[in-house]
């Protein structure tokens, strides 16, 4: 009997090993696939070829897919620099502030709040560790020190320009604020120091476009259940290997098992556009469903960065009763939450404006190294089996949620 048993553990333990293996291979295909697209900004060509891609991978599991548009005015950075005693540095201006002419602005450059004509302000860009942290940066304060503009360092985990997200892009306002490589903060403050003479130039181009939000639905055996939503954002700055195809992958990994289960519960199933910009997809696919927060049972939202490399996962959630469902399917995979408890403070991306509306939510996150840093590539920034076994937690969790009756 011993040996029977031996036998048949050897033959589940292979069974898992296969089906882990399998979904290792498909989450490593869809990342890589994303990465080489190339940079994933809202409204470009590369995020519209995306958006085509994507809906074809659904297409791939027998699911009809839409594409629904979002129409905005995209931000073309065309000369964009600090140019300070004959050097010039590049950068990126904020895409919510304002913006210069070729020329630019020039006069004495100094710290934030002094009275010179040119601010230097600092702000830290890496995604919060731990289970309640707040985001670090402060930027009404520094755009409210009454400079002409701003030169503002981005400090993130790894060396090099990290770029923040534009809250306010629909309603742009304020000071030219150009982000340039915190790497450049000594030799910087020490020409502030002195009051230099300096010249910030955010010059842009504007072009009416329009991205997509990607849309399937998976039916359930009783319509009259109410739904669940599960998201995910699909744009972001550079490549956003991490940050962005990890959670794309898990998305289409549940939609694989959801297809497969026989849900109780219809099942919409959304990937966003316009995540760096204010979150423009979700609130157009809100707009287009002004019921959806009302009748949706629950949403699950994958969040940024899963399966980073070297990172610890969190739970954002709407309750103890979801943060303790979705511990118990990490756990059964292996992947220890940190901090399981609902999540107190402000939930990040997305979910906050799921945690505004007081809909039932579930946002996983992990924090990254190469979080907004061009970085963030495959297959340097995912850790691929603790993404594998997150991916079969968050599938199983889906499934679990969507066979419920009650």
């Amino acid at each position: 009997m011993d040996i029977e048993r031996q036998v048949r553990a050897s033959q589940v333990s292979s069974a898992s090993c296969l089906q882990e293996s399998l979904v290792e291979r498909r989450l490593a295909e869809v990342i890589r696939a994303y990465d080489r697209q190339g940079d994933h900004r809202t409204g470009t060509t590369v995020d519209a070829e995306s958006a085509q891609w994507l809906s074809r991978q659904i297409e791939t599991l027998s699911i009809t897919s839409s594409l629904e548009p979002v129409h905005l005015s995209r931000v073309d950075p065309d000369t964009c620099c600090l140019i300070i005693e004959g050097r010039r540095i590049e950068g990126v201006p904020l895409f919510d502030g304002g913006f210069t002419d070729s020329i630019g602005i020039s006069g004495t450059f100094g710290v934030l709040n002094s009275s010179a004509d040119i601010g230097l302000a600092s702000t830290e860009t890496s995604l919060p560790s731990g289970a309640n942290s707040k985001p670090k940066s402060a930027l009404s304060e520094i755009r409210s020190g009454g400079h002409k503009a701003i030169v503002l360092l981005t400090h993130g985990r790894r060396a090099g320009l990290s770029l923040m997200n534009a809250p306010s892009f629909l309603k742009p306002s304020g000071t030219p604020v150009l982000q340039v490589s915190g790497a450049e903060d000594e030799w910087l403050h020490e020409r502030a120091r002195r009051n230099t003479r300096a010249t910030v130039v955010a010059c842009v181009g504007r072009t009416d476009t329009q991205a997509f939000n990607v849309t399937a639905n998976v039916g359930g055996q009783n319509p009259d259940l109410r739904p669940i939503v599960i998201s995910t954002p699909r744009s972001g700055w550079w490549q956003c290997a991490s940050e962005r195809g990890s959670g794309i992958a898990c998305w289409l990994e549940a939609m694989r098992t959801i297809s497969k289960g026989n849900p109780s519960r219809d099942c919409s199933f959304v990937a966003f556009t316009g995540h760096e910009l204010g979150f423009l997809g979700i609130k157009n696919y809100i707009q287009r469903r002004p019921d959806i927060l009302r009748s949706a049972n629950l949403w699950i939202h994958f969040g940024a960065n899963l399966g980073a490399a070297r990172q610890t996962i969190r739970i954002q959630a709407a309750d103890d009763s979801l943060a303790q469902l979705a511990s118990v399917m990490l756990r059964n995979e292996g992947i220890v939450v940190d901090s399981p408890g609902r999540f107190e403070g402000v939930a990040r991306g997305e979910a906050s404006v799921l945690q505004k509306s007081g809909v039932r939510y579930l946002a996983p996150i992990f924090s990254s190294d190469a979080f907004h840093h061009a970085s963030d590539r495959w297959p340097e920034a995912v850790d691929l089996a603790v993404l594998a076994r997150c991916s079969q937690a968050f599938s199983n969790l889906v499934l679990e949620c969507a066979s419920h009756n009650d």
